[in-house]
């Protein structure tokens, strides 16, 4: 028992098996072993500014009826700084002594007081400059006696660019004593004594660190494509080629070891402990914190960066592995080439108008991905090329067999790329309990899939129709996330290169030679996962009652099922069920818009989440209710439109859980948002 610990143990006590099962009766070893807490219990405020400019030209060109051409582009900057602060329990590697823990049937803890515990602040300022540019031209050529040889030529270029810095500070308070409860409620309450908004509390640098992490990234495209047609818009025959090509590279910079040198580190000491010779000692820390504005402190963050040689280290920084963002230092460049023919037809059958569709494409890709890897202690930059090649068949038939009721039927067979985030080579080890760590798979292949829609509509008049369409994706090699646990040995990275939180994390569990790493891979699933679903929508204009009123309506169902050998397939984000309707009024220059849309619980991530293999990521089932509004000034000149829009009318939150619906992982509430406008034609 350390002697932070308080709570009335006894400093020097041995905690044993024994010692535990004593002080958290009714409880077997293994249920105190995997209990489970949030990681990391924490507040989150967020503010800042944002300034855009924008601005869009189009040129357009008809020196006959049979000529087009056109010319649009775009230029936009964007500049965002923002404040984020957290107040942390430590959860991950921390020292908390569990005192009268009790546990539900999955072991997540619903109650507990939590001696020797301990808060730390991370405080970061963003900023962020982006500069985006694009260029499309092109054209539409008609030929033939009777115009029915149609030619559409088109070229596209974009480039962007991200800056981003975004250091962090982080103090640690005393040593506490928790009372954890998470007895219902949309997450878990947590309290102690420390009032964690004063800047005297007591805060130090032991356990702490500062970080210059910075990230920058480009991304560019260019393609083009042509499009020739024989015959008219119901009967025809198109060929088509396509090329596109696509380069992003991610950059990211650390220099953090040496601002902590000047912060925190003292007279050239490798931890940050506040000792003499730190620009801010422990003695002067409570000088650059202050009051928060959500119940915690924040920091001086201009007299703080001034006072550490900040800016000076920042522009200095050198590349790294990764950045503190998730993304992995590298780069991928694509080149796609792409060919097709179609053919659309009608004709009657059963005297009945049927219109059909079909098509073939061929595409070929070629990848080279670069990035940083660590071998031996050196560090090089590894470059992968590698191709593919596909052909993808498609069809469309409509048959009207009725006057008002359509019936439908396509297949199509469709090539989704991997990531290009995951395919990177290098290892991502940003991980400050050295627990997990993340390595790239640039072996990734995209995953196929074959898709059969059937369904129809049955048309009431005017805007008014009825839909029905069942739907079934069947996909093979569909990416999830592969897990292995290595000893921290055979991982590439350099000990020496960590934090020293993360060092510390090492030797709690024996040190370099005897910790083990979960390390997560995207890799192709085994196994066939299949999509089936049915979509119901049906819109309804109420003239009859009142001039303008309407509504739609529309419900979505999706089932998934994975079947075959290695690791199962999930398709993440899709909510098995979702419906959203709307109610209008649109009535010459005025319109409003009521709409509401409702989301079912869904799995939002691969499993292996923290480390834990059975974990994944869900979403709480959510209604959002949202309303537009607008009404043009006809009479005056420009005949300007003002706008009214307001989001998330009843202020509902955002919440994720981890595995189970009791454990919250996250927490957001966004807010309802107002935007008045006014938009008009010069």
């Amino acid at each position: 028992v350390p002697a932070t610990a308080g709570s009335g143990l006894t400093t020097g006590e041995t905690i044993d098996a024994a010692w535990l099962l004593a002080r958290n009766p009714g409880l077997s070893i293994d249920q105190i072993s995997d209990a489970l807490i949030p990681r990391l219990g924490r507040s989150v405020y967020m503010s800042g500014d944002r300034d855009r400019d924008a601005s869009v030209m189009s040129l357009e060109w008809r020196p006959s009826d049979n000529m087009h051409f056109y010319l649009d582009t775009l230029y936009s900057e964007a500049e965002r700084t923002t404040e984020r602060i957290s107040m942390n329990l430590i959860g991950r590697n921390g020292n908390m002594i569990p005192l009268g823990m009790q546990v539900d049937q999955n072991n997540v803890v619903t109650s507990a007081t939590f001696a020797n515990a301990q808060y730390f602040l991370e405080a970061r300022p963003y900023h962020e400059n982006v500069k985006f540019w694009s260029v499309n031209p092109g054209a539409e050529l008609l030929f033939g006696a009777e115009q029915d040889i149609k030619l559409n030529v088109q070229a596209n270029a974009t480039r962007s660019w991200l800056a981003r810095e975004s250091p962090s500070i982080l103090v640690t308070s005393p040593f506490t004593t928790v009372d954890y409860r998470n007895e219902g409620g949309d997450r878990p309450s947590i309290t102690s004594p420390l009032d964690l908004n004063d800047p005297n509390l007591g805060w130090g640098w032991t356990g702490g660190r500062v970080n210059i992490q910075n990230e920058k990234r480009q991304t560019e495209t260019r393609g083009a494509r042509a499009d020739l047609q024989f015959g008219e818009d119901k009967r025809n025959v198109k060929i088509g080629a396509s090329y596109d090509m696509a380069e992003r590279t991610i950059r990211g910079f650390d220099n953090s070891t040496a601002w902590e040198q000047v912060v925190c580190r003292g007279n050239g000491g490798n931890v940050c402990n506040g000792g003499a010779g730190s620009a801010i000692p422990n003695s002067a820390l409570a000088s650059y914190l202050k009051p928060g504005p959500d119940g915690f402190i924040t920091a001086d963050f201009s007299r703080f960066l001034a006072d550490t040689n900040y800016y000076a280290l920042r522009d200095a920084a050198p590349e790294s592995n990764s950045a503190n963002t998730g993304a992995s230092t590298g780069g991928i460049r694509e080149k796609n080439l792409g060919f097709y023919i179609e053919t659309n037809a009608e004709a009657d059958v059963w005297n009945r108008t049927m219109r059909f569709n079909a098509g073939v494409r061929y595409v070929t890709t070629d990848q080279t991905i670069t990035g940083p890897v660590t071998i031996n202690g050196v560090r090089s930059v590894q470059v992968l090329d590698s191709d593919y090649t596909e052909t993808l068949p498609s069809f469309n038939v409509a048959w009207d067999v009725a006057d008002k009721v359509v019936v439908r039927l396509s297949s199509s067979r469709t090539l989704t790329r991997p990531d290009p985030s995951a395919m990177l080579p290098n290892t991502n080890f940003s991980d400050p309990s050295a627990q997990t760590a993340t390595q790239g798979n640039p072996n990734l292949k995209p995953y196929l899939s074959t898709n059969v829609d059937f369904g129809g509509e049955w048309y009431t008049g005017g805007e008014g129709y009825v839909g029905l369409t069942l739907f079934n994706k069947r996909i093979t090699g569909f990416t999830v996330n592969g897990i292995r646990r290595i000893p921290f040995n055979d991982l590439g990275v350099n000990y020496d290169t960590l934090l020293p939180i993360q060092q510390a994390g090492l030797a709690q569990r024996g040190g370099p030679n005897a910790a083990t790493v979960d390390v997560q891979t995207k890799v192709n699933a085994d196994g066939v996962l299949n999509i089936r679903g049915t979509e119901a929508i049906w819109v309804q204009p109420l003239d009859r009652l009142f001039d303008g009123l309407g509504f739609s309506l529309n419900y979505t169902h999706v089932n998934q099922q994975s079947e075959g050998e290695g690791v199962p397939a999930v398709a993440v984000g899709v909510a098995p069920n979702l419906w959203n309707g709307t109610v209008y009024w649109e009535k010459d220059a005025a319109s409003i818009r009521l709409s509401y849309t409702w989301n079912d619980d869904m799995v939002i991530s691969g499993a292996n989440q923290n480390g834990i293999p059975y974990a994944r990521l869900n979403a709480d089932a959510r209604g959002q209710l949202d309303m537009s509004a607008s009404y043009a000034l006809d009479w005056l000149p420009s005949k300007p439109q003002i706008t009214l829009n307001v989001t998330n009318i009843t202020n509902e939150p955002l919440r994720t859980t981890f595995a189970w619906p009791n454990a919250t992982y996250d927490l957001y509430e966004p807010g309802r948002t107002v935007m008045l406008g006014i938009r008009g034609t010069f």
